[in-house]
Parts: C-alpha cells; structure tokens; sequence
C-alpha cells in the first residue's frame, strides 16, 4: 500500500515537472459546479413534507435527521444546515422522492 502511494506520488511529481519545464501538456476538465441551494422559510419545509404526504418521522428518516430537528424547523426555531438545504431541494424538485409502503 505504501509502495503504490509513493509510485503514485513521485509520478505525479515527475508530471510536474515535465508540465513546468513545458514538455508535457496536463488534462484539464471542466466541473459544473451547481449554485448554491436556496433557503427553505419554515412554512415552506411543512409544505414539502406535506406535499409529499410525508409524516415528519418519514420525512426525518428520509432526510436522515432527527424528528426534533425536523420539528425544529418547521416551527422556525433552526434553520437546516447547507447539507440538509440540499436535500431539501432535492426532494423539493421531484429529483428523490422515496415510496413509502406500510409493512404487511
């Protein structure tokens, strides 16, 4: 394992070098890279869930958060971290959104 990560490591080194002394050309892409995702007024989380005819302990496993904190922001008390905003928007836009089936 070590062996491998410095082969890696010194190859990388050498294509440095190679690239500053202008004898190799380095692979480039491109990354789209999305905006930010929007904020989420307490009402608006309520009305995803509700939509979505989630209760909030699904909506909190889906989510993977706690159901205190889902409670939390509906009743505005917390706001849901970049993380949790992401999410939100996720399930907001339609992109994921989980079937929930009662167990027989």
């Amino acid at each position: 394992m070590k062996n491998k990560f410095f082969e890696d490591l010194k190859a990388g080194l050498e294509d440095a070098i190679a690239h500053d002394q202008g004898k190799l050309d380095l692979r480039t892409e491109l990354i789209e890279i999305p905006e930010p995702p929007a904020t989420y007024k307490p009402k608006e989380i309520k009305s995803i869930r509700n939509s979505n005819r989630y209760s909030q302990t699904v909506f909190a496993k889906i989510l993977n958060v706690s159901v205190k904190t889902v409670q939390s922001w509906e009743s505005g008390q917390r706001v849901p971290s970049h993380a949790a905003l992401r999410l939100l928007e996720i399930v907001d836009k339609g992109i994921y959104r989980p079937e929930i089936s009662k167990k027989r």
